[in-house]
């Protein structure tokens, strides 16, 4: 069957589950925030002009859609300062709740996110068989892709990121600004012309104050600036996103080869497991195998194989399982010594094949806007939500979803 998604804000409903609740106490304000229609970016912008701080004052667990009603934690680093009001004056922004915390919210302080969608233009009638492939999901677990929107509005930050690694500074400006390389937004044609041309002041001009990378470059060659200075002067954060999504990229690769083989639920020699509750990992060497219950705690999804988070800091599989994750490193151009000398790229970790799908809920109706299908279900931290969609609904295009698949992944 097919469907549709995000047709409307109020379809795509996500509420953040909190690692902890704020102690009362401390130099942070915490917001319990609800935003409808906004972009993280703009969503942070506003909290700090009502502040009046800088954003990097605010901190905050992950980032949820534009294209949705989401409710999140935010942190404002106000120490000694009460605020007249905690409410932004955007009526896209609704402060839930407030209290003051000891330390700033920190990406990935939080234990996941509560989905709650409605499929479109679909036949309700197939509520049934969707429950039913949910409560398959719940059992055997969800592949954990990185969702299409992990790598950006043109589904290319990932080879931004493997450009920078290699030091290919024109290559990567031309993927950045220019008309050729990935698909652009129709309405960036004339100023990604103008940047071909040499027309770089016309160029400036053209981007968006959400397009920050691309406005900073081309205002680094305008002061003249070789390509390689022009790269660097763009946000670091935003670099280590690049390789961040080369990193997923590659992970992605490695969990097509696991799914091929079928052993996304299984752990074998030679892997590096992960234990869901602690996410301590440890490599799977022959005794460890073979301990009594080892193949009752992977039956109970309290164990799971894991796939690389390339960096200096990752444990390391051994046998064929390493190959195959350097074959996917090869593949696209890099050896594990590249990725793991480079001081922008991360640490490096492991990320776990599967997810768990918990709290399932469905119903199917007609309502002011047409005939739909809910799903509501939770999912850990880090997953996507629209990866649990496609395991559900077939026919639709991943290139043609973007606005369409696009949610949170924190």
């Amino acid at each position: 069957m097919s469907g549709e998604i995000k047709t409307r804000d109020e379809d795509f409903l996500v509420e953040e589950v909190p690692l902890y609740q704020p102690s009362g106490e401390g130099e942070h304000l915490y917001l319990f925030v609800q935003k409808q229609g906004l972009a993280h970016s703009e969503l942070q912008r506003s909290i700090a002009r009502h502040f009046k701080v800088k954003e990097s004052a605010i901190g905050s667990a992950g980032m949820k859609d534009r294209r949705a009603i989401t409710r999140q934690m935010i942190s404002v680093h106000l120490p000694g300062r009460e605020p007249g009001s905690v409410e932004p004056r955007d009526p896209n922004i609704q402060v839930l709740w407030s209290a003051r915390h000891q330390n700033k919210l920190r990406r990935g302080h939080l234990l996941g996110n509560r989905f709650s969608i409605r499929i479109r233009n679909t036949d309700p009638l197939k509520a049934p068989s969707i429950l039913r492939r949910l409560r398959q999901l719940e059992k055997s677990g969800v592949p954990n892709y990185y969702g299409h929107q992990r790598f950006g509005y043109r589904l290319n930050t990932h080879r931004l990121g493997a450009l920078l690694l290699k030091e290919r500074w024109d290559d990567l400006l031309s993927e950045l600004l220019g008309v050729g390389g990935s698909l652009s937004p129709e309405r960036q044609r004339i100023t990604r012309e103008h940047f071909d041309a040499g027309r770089l002041k016309q160029c400036r001009s053209g981007w968006s104050r959400n397009e920050r990378a691309e406005s900073m470059a081309v205002h680094a060659l305008i002061q003249g600036r070789s390509p390689r200075d022009a790269v660097l002067s763009i946000k670091r954060s935003m670099l280590a996103f690049w390789t961040s999504a080369l990193q997923s990229a590659i992970f992605n690769q490695v969990l097509d080869a696991r799914l091929r083989d079928g052993l996304m639920d299984q752990v074998e020699l030679g892997d590096v497991a992960i234990r869901h509750d602690s996410r301590r990992q440890f490599i799977c060497h022959p005794e460890i195998l073979s301990e009594s219950d080892f193949q009752q705690q992977v039956e109970n999804f309290d164990l799971s194989a894991t796939g690389p988070m390339w960096g200096r800091h990752m444990l390391r599989p051994f046998g064929p399982k390493l190959d195959t994750e350097i074959q996917a490193l090869n593949a696209l151009g890099f050896s594990p010594d590249q990725l793991e000398s480079c001081d922008i790229i991360e640490r490096g970790t492991r990320r776990p094949f599967r997810i768990k799908l918990s709290n399932v809920e469905i119903d199917s109706g007609v309502d002011a806007h047409g005939s739909y299908i809910r799903t509501a279900f939770d999912l850990p931290r880090g997953a996507y939500a629209t990866v649990v969609l496609r395991e559900l609904v077939t026919g639709i295009d991943p290139d043609e979803a973007v606005g369409l698949f696009s949610d949170s992944a924190d």
